[in-house]
């Protein structure tokens, strides 16, 4: 089930965040991943911010969460995340899908970033429509690649 996140899923969604890209600072090198770092008090400030997050529940346990923030006619999506055990279900897509309906109606496209050599990642976005746009680096200087979505019934 997917839904809006509560400010009580804050402790399980950064466990599932911290539990997800773990495998990433391996591929990387890099224990400082942003995701990584992120603070329990920083997961609560962004469940009350303006972007909307959400979960993914299977029964009464969190395996996924996704954020955006709308901008203008953009939409950001960011920190997906799925449970290590629960990757390759399906839950990543759904979670993908979810937040492009929840921002859909108001944005003329979708942007995101990942890891340049997150081949698992870079395949889900692709096989949901993201088409790689650009390069660049994280602060730690692990490279990401860009990629974005049209809507176009909307641009």
């Amino acid at each position: 089930m997917i839904a809006p996140a509560t400010p009580a899923d804050a402790g399980e969604i950064l466990t599932v965040q911290r539990a997800a890209y773990l495998a990433e600072a391996q591929r990387y090198a890099d224990p400082f991943l942003p995701p990584l770092t992120e603070t329990l008090d920083e997961v609560r400030t962004a469940l009350s911010g303006p972007q909307t997050v959400l979960t993914a529940r299977l029964r009464n346990r969190l395996v996924g969460s996704v954020r955006v923030h709308v901008d203008g006619d953009t939409a950001y999506v960011g920190r997906l995340a799925v449970a290590p055990d629960q990757q390759g279900r399906g839950i990543g897509g759904r979670l993908l899908r979810a937040v492009e309906t929840v921002a859909g109606a108001r944005v003329c496209r979708f942007t995101l970033c990942t890891g340049a050599d997150s081949a698992g990642s870079l395949r889900l976005y692709q096989r949901y429509g993201y088409r790689l746009v650009g390069h660049d680096r994280d602060p730690n200087g692990v490279p990401l690649v860009l990629l974005e979505k049209t809507v176009p019934s909307r641009c």
